[in-house]
């Protein structure tokens, strides 16, 4: 049996053996968020091969339950890159979720943005990426599955579904192309320029990986920045972590809506 096959075991064990069709991973300052499911939450430290989420902001558990009537996965927290040096960190968690019936993923993270219009509080749905930190998880990986195409990467039609319900509740949610830089350091604004040159409307440190593994494992993405500042040289603000978490929940709040609504309909 495979280390996910194991652990799927293990996990519907303690939270019943109705499979999930949906799945969360939530980014910094966004952990709180798996509160909203009633079910079992298992710390990470009991399922072994799971990271350890040593973020602060992050929740390092896997939630399984109800939200709005679906049974959904939530991860409440994932590993960088930048913690370990290893892009394919989160590639055990992935196919944990694909071993417990999920299809569908919809990563969030907290980012910078690179377009006025859409300011610190607010969201950004990703339509496409910029894997900036120049490498790639699927490094290694001995198949020739290894060779994914990433036209449409961010699912066209679980786009549409949360511009619906973005829209049905009176919600901002424009989309544009995230910029993935390696962290953990924040970007010069040097670098921001170029970003914003090559296209890129927000960037962050983290869920190219994980769209990039969704994608090779067969799992239908998408994902939502929450905006906690501008990019570097763009305003007066300081840019720093703590700042982060701080203006995480502003957005958060919004992006919780924006969930309940798209999963309650199904869209």
């Amino acid at each position: 049996m495979s280390r996910s096959a194991e652990l799927a075991r293990l996990i519907r064990a303690e939270a019943g053996e109705a499979p999930a069709d949906c799945a969360l991973v939530l980014g910094s300052g966004l952990g709180h968020l798996a509160g909203a499911v009633r079910g079992r939450a298992i710390p990470y430290a009991d399922l072994p091969g799971f990271p350890h989420a040593g973020v602060s902001g992050h929740v390092p558990q896997l939630v399984v339950g109800e939200l709005e009537g679906r049974r959904v996965v939530v991860l409440g927290g994932r590993a960088h890159y930048y913690e370990t040096g290893r892009p394919d960190a989160m590639r055990l968690p992935l196919e944990v979720l694909r071993e417990l019936g999920c299809t569908r993923l919809i990563l969030t993270n907290a980012a910078g943005s690179l377009r006025p219009d859409i300011p610190p509080g607010g969201l950004m749905l990703l339509s496409d990426h910029i894997a900036l930190a120049g490498t790639n998880p699927l490094i290694g990986e001995p198949s020739e599955a290894r060779f994914v195409p990433m036209t449409d990467a961010h699912d066209p039609a679980m786009r549409a579904g949360l511009r619906r319900a973005a829209q049905a509740l009176g919600i901002a949610l424009p989309e544009g192309v995230y910029c993935w830089f390696s962290g953990p350091s924040f970007e010069t604004p040097a670098e921001i320029r170029a970003a914003r040159i090559l296209g890129a409307d927000a960037v962050g440190m983290s869920t190219v990986p994980e769209v990039i593994l969704a994608r090779f494992l067969g799992l239908r993405c998408a994902a939502i920045s929450v905006i906690t500042n501008m990019g570097a040289g763009l305003s007066d603000e300081a840019i720093s972590h703590d700042h982060t978490k701080a203006m995480a929940p502003q957005g958060a709040a919004l992006l919780e809506q924006i969930l309940r609504h798209y999963l309650r309909h199904d869209l």
